[in-house]
C-alpha cells in the first residue's frame, strides 16, 4: 500500500480552510505525523523519503496550519535537502522549493520552533526565494505554469511580494493563462494567489458563519473543431535504462481537437502490440506512468518528461495540452 503523506496533507489544508469543528479532524492529523516517519525511514538508507521532497515538505506545513509542532528532525531533514540541492528538477524543484520555504515560513511565524532554528529556517526561505526569482523566464513563468503560483505563494507569505519585481510579471503570466488551471488541485493553487493569498493564511483564518451562496456553474462543452491533424509521437529511453535512445517514431492521425491522451490512445489502437502506455489517476488529472512496458518508478527517481520537439518542456498535462498538426512530441524518460 503506497503511503499518501502528501494526498492527507492537501486534504488537511483544504478541511481546514474549510473552519470544521475543532475534534474530528485529529486522527487524521495523527495519521499524517505518522506518514511522514514511515516516508523516511522507509528510504533512510538512502537519504530521501519514501516518496518526495514534495510530499515531505506538504505533510509538514498541513501540521504547520494546524498548529502541530513537528520534531527538529523532521524540520533539519529539509534544511539538509535544500542546502545540498536535492529538491528535484525544472518545474518540480520550484514546486518543492516553494513547498518547503511554505512550511519553512509557518514554522517561523506561529512560533512552533525553538529560537535556534529560526534563523535558519529565515536564510532558507531567502535562499529559496532567490533561487525562484532566478529562474523565472522572459513570458513570466518560474518553472512551469503550474508551478508559478507555488513560488509566489512564498513571495506573499514572506511579505516580499511588493518589492520582488518577478510577482507582478508572474501574475501577469498566470492571468495569461488562467485556462491551464481546470482542475480542483490546480484552482488550489492558483486561486489563493489571484486573491493575494497563500495557504498559511488558512492557519489564522477567523470562522465565522457564511450563508452558502455558491452556485453550480454551468461549463460550456468545448466546440467541435473540424477535420483532422497529423502528430509525429516519439519516445525516447536514454541510458542507463535504454541502449537504444529511441524506441518510437510514427505518425498519429488524430481528430483535430485531440489532446496528447487522445494521441496516445489513437498511437495504441493504430498499433496495439507496438504501442502501449499506463496512465494513473492524480488530482491534476491522468499522469503518465508507463510507456511501451517502461514504467516511471518513484523509486528509481525517474518520470516520462513530456516535450515538443526540440527539447521544450511541455507546460501541460496530457489530458490538457492539444498539439498542433505536424508537431512532434517527445515521450523522454528522464532522471529527477
Amino acid at each position: 500500500e503506497p503511503l499518501h503523506t502528501g494526498k492527507l496533507a492537501l486534504y488537511l489544508l483544504g478541511l481546514r480552510a474549510t473552519c470544521p469543528p475543532p475534534h474530528p479532524h485529529r486522527s487524521l492529523v495523527t495519521w499524517l505525523k505518522y506518514y511522514l516517519e514511515e516516508d523516511w525511514t522507509g528510504e533512510s538508507r538512502h537519504g530521501h523519503p519514501l516518496t518526495s521532497y514534495y510530499q515531505y515538505g506538504l505533510g509538514v506545513l498541513a501540521l504547520c496550519v494546524h498548529h502541530k509542532r513537528v520534531r527538529e528532525e523532521v524540520i533539519r531533514r529539509l534544511l539538509m535537502a535544500q542546502h545540498h540541492g536535492r529538491l528535484g528538477h525544472g518545474g518540480n524543484a520550484v514546486d518543492t522549493e516553494a513547498v518547503v520555504a511554505l512550511a519553512f515560513t509557518c514554522l517561523e511565524q506561529r512560533r512552533l520552533v525553538g529560537t535556534e532554528l529560526v534563523a535558519e529556517l529565515q536564510a532558507a526561505t531567502h535562499r529559496a526565494s532567490k533561487s525562484m526569482a532566478k529562474v523565472q523566464g522572459p513570458d513570466g513563468i518560474i518553472g512551469n505554469i503550474y508551478s508559478t503560483p507555488w513560488a509566489m505563494q512564498v513571495f506573499l507569505a514572506t511579505g516580499t511580494c511588493q518589492t520582488e519585481p518577478v510577482f507582478s510579471q508572474a501574475m501577469a503570466a498566470l492571468l495569461e493563462n488562467l485556462e491551464a488551471f481546470g482542475t480542483a488541485a490546480t484552482m488550489a493553487q492558483v486561486l489563493p494567489v489571484l486573491h493575494g493569498r497563500s495557504y498559511l493564511d488558512i492557519a489564522s483564518m477567523h470562522c465565522q458563519e457564511e450563508p452558502d451562496t455558491l452556485t453550480p456553474l454551468d461549463v460550456e462543452p468545448l466546440p467541435e473543431v473540424p477535420g483532422n491533424k497529423t502528430v509525429q509521437l516519439v519516445v525516447e529511453c536514454p541510458l542507463p535504462w535504454c541502449y537504444e535512445l529511441r524506441l518510437y517514431d510514427r505518425p498519429v492521425p488524430v481528430p483535430a481537437a485531440a489532446s496528447l491522451l487522445d494521441v496516445l490512445q489513437a498511437a495504441a489502437l493504430l498499433e496495439p502490440h507496438d504501442f502501449k502506455f499506463h496512465t494513473q489517476d492524480t488530482p491534476q488529472g491522468p499522469f503518465l506512468t508507463q510507456v511501451l512496458g517502461l514504467e516511471a518508478r518513484q523509486e528509481k527517481r525517474n518520470y516520462w518528461q513530456l516535450l515538443t520537439a526540440p527539447n521544450t518542456s511541455l507546460q501541460m498535462g496530457i489530458a490538457d495540452y492539444r498539439p498542433q498538426d505536424g508537431e512532434t512530441l517527445i515521450l523522454r524518460l528522464s532522471e529527477w
